[in-house]
């Protein structure tokens, strides 16, 4: 088969995204039974139009079911399974081996079934064994080095490997952070992380016994203790993950699936990424260059510092300086543009409804993106309201229109400089 690429849906408008702008499959959730618990996820109201997405793109769609089940999810999934056997799913990511015999019973022994990241697959024996137990598929924890994936395929070639390649990373064995629910009573492990290895932390004195501890910004006199080893403290931020200039290495490693994180991301976000790594994909075949272009322009999402995680071993190197790095950062997000929204309908020759997230107005350099259209500027458009009267501003919630030259095309994404006021 050839290389699959695997992009987030964290909703109906990002699976939409993620189809149009190359993906060959989508990745899912369900609140109950998904570890971004936060995420808009999916509701039985979606069911319509995701049969129709399905159908009109014939892209593959898989149901993440990743927590750690307790008793009463389990019971609870015992409950849904009849209205999950109504939606499309070609297979199911789980973590829980639980699981198993539950889904085998609902869909049949034949049911395609994918191992989570969450399970920290890193080894030759561990995915001969899962592939014994009925996985077709072993998402491989991010830890895993490109030399130890190679070992893996070659010891099951039957199993199919896939690999985060891009996206944020946990500085823990993936998934299985403890912080959030120590510190917070968020657990990550249900689907509702707090990102506490993102707080800003700094030294601080305890005031009795004079040790050093870390204390949170927003937590003043709250002091955790500090363990160090090998010169580095127990709480520290990744750095986000970005592969697109290894696709071949990937490739000559066995990988079956190229995965994008991001499911509780922007739907730009899954646009410009899903398209990047079509771009970097398809050219791996050819000899075609033009994918480059649209890899840069992954520098212009929100992201933190970029860097090629583990699987080089300690020697990450960063895609935007070509330079060694470590994984960890100080450094909050990048973000060059904002997102404003949708090119809608076309109303007429040169006239579209307009779906906006965020404000745009007249005079600001607009940019619009397709899947096959890396950006077209435009500083001369004109807003009008929903009685076609010009107006200076458009914003989210309301009908308007944009009058534009441009050869633009329901779905484009309108985008601006973050900057501009």
């Amino acid at each position: 088969m050839s290389v699959e690429l695997l992009s987030p849906a964290g909703n109906l408008e990002k699976l939409r995204v993620a189809f149009a702008y190359g993906a060959d499959a989508a990745y899912m959730g369900f609140t109950d039974f998904s570890l971004r618990a936060n995420a808009q996820n999916f509701s039985e109201s979606d069911l319509a139009e995701v049969l129709l997405l399905k159908q009109r793109y014939g892209k593959k769609l898989y149901c993440t079911m990743n927590i750690l089940f307790g008793e009463a999810e389990l019971a609870e999934l015992k409950n849904q399974i009849e209205t999950i056997k109504s939606w499309p799913f070609d297979a199911f990511i789980i973590s829980d081996i639980g699981l198993v015999p539950i889904l085998k019973a609902a869909f049949g022994e034949k049911v395609e079934l994918h191992l989570s990241t969450q399970a920290s697959c890193i080894n030759s024996s561990s995915a001969a064994m899962y592939h014994q137990m009925g996985f077709s598929r072993v998402i491989l924890g991010r830890e895993t080095p490109l030399s130890d994936i190679r070992k893996i395929k070659d010891a099951v070639p039957a199993l199919q490997l896939e690999t985060f390649v891009h996206g944020a990373m946990c500085m823990a064995y993936s998934g299985r952070c403890l912080l959030s629910s120590h510190l917070t009573g968020r657990s990550a492990n249900k689907g509702d992380c707090s990102h506490t290895c993102r707080w800003n932390y700094s030294l601080a004195e305890k005031l009795q016994s004079g040790d050093l501890a870390l204390e949170e910004q927003q937590r003043k006199g709250v002091y955790y203790p500090i363990a160090e080893q090998d010169g580095y403290t127990t709480i520290l931020s990744s750095k986000d993950l970005c592969m697109i200039d290894h696709i071949q290495e990937l490739l000559d490693a066995g990988i079956d699936s190229l995965k994008i994180e991001g499911r509780m991301k922007s739907s730009y976000y899954v646009a410009v990424v899903t398209r990047a790594y079509r771009k970097a994909l398809d050219a791996a075949y050819t000899d075609d260059t033009s994918w480059r272009a649209y890899r840069d322009d992954l520098m212009n999402i929100s992201h933190r510092e970029y860097s090629t995680g583990f699987f080089f071993g300690s020697g990450a190197v960063d895609p935007e300086k070509g330079s060694s790095i470590d994984k960890s950062t100080e450094s909050g997000y990048l973000q060059e543009y904002l997102f404003c929204g949708f090119i809608g309908e076309k109303v007429k020759e040169n006239l579209y409804a307009l779906e906006l997230r965020n404000q745009i107005r007249v005079g600001q350099n607009l940019e619009y993106i397709g899947n096959d259209i890396l950006y077209l500027e435009d500083s001369s458009f004109t807003l009008l309201d929903e009685n076609f009267q010009e107006i200076s501003q458009a914003d989210h919630g309301k009908i308007q229109y944009l009058q534009s030259d441009k050869p633009l095309s329901k779905g484009y994404i309108i985008r601006r400089l973050s900057m501009v006021k």
